[in-house]
């Protein structure tokens, strides 16, 4: 049972927060960002995961509180719910096309946090997230869940399209990740840890 089920509260947000690893891709978000929910909702959906994400933010100053909280307790959860990591790929990427986007996600589950991320979106907001906070939130998803991170926008003119890539591209390659590989005994590391 590969699931974690966190809450955090500061005085600025108030998150409660359940992931499984081995969903079927259900979701219920409300973060109170309606283009963040929708992100939030194409990652369960495509990485098979089911989640579950409440949070009450000071969404009356912005939004970077409610999406970095966010970040760092998925990172969390993800760090949980993946346990001993023995049987695991650890590793995963995929180039996910939307529209005239493309985008590559690889991720590392070895217990090193780094977030390889630089691109400067054209808009500032997509629907009411500020696209700055895209690499809070992942920043924050590599720290706390101790894995490495690496997006390249390989094409791309429509922000929605880039973000949405990102998320699902980042979902698919965690599910590579995190996916049980019959010929790994033990944990995939000549250390024996990860």
């Amino acid at each position: 049972m590969r699931k974690a089920s966190l809450e955090r509260k500061t005085k600025e947000t108030d998150i409660k927060l359940t992931l499984d690893l081995d969903g079927s891709g259900k979701s219920d978000i409300d973060t109170g960002i309606g283009f963040f929910d929708h992100m939030l909702q194409g990652f369960a959906k495509h990485g098979f995961f089911d989640l579950n994400v409440n949070i009450k933010g000071d969404l009356n100053v912005d939004g970077h509180h409610t999406v970095e909280d966010c970040g760092i307790v998925l990172g969390n959860a993800i760090k949980e719910a993946v346990g001993d990591k023995k049987g695991i790929c650890r590793y995963g990427s995929f180039i996910l096309p939307m529209d005239e986007a493309l985008v590559l996600c690889a991720v590392d589950l070895c217990g090193r946090p780094y977030l390889n991320f630089n691109y400067d979106f054209n808009v500032p907001m997509v629907g009411d997230l500020d696209t700055q906070l895209i690499n809070e939130f992942f920043y924050a998803v590599s720290y706390s869940g101790a894995m490495n991170i690496h997006f390249k926008i390989l094409d791309g003119a429509n922000a929605h399209h880039i973000i949405e890539a990102m998320f699902k591209a980042f979902a698919k390659a965690l599910d590579n990740a995190v996916s049980y590989d019959e010929r790994i005994k033990d944990v995939l590391s000549t250390k024996g840890t990860i």
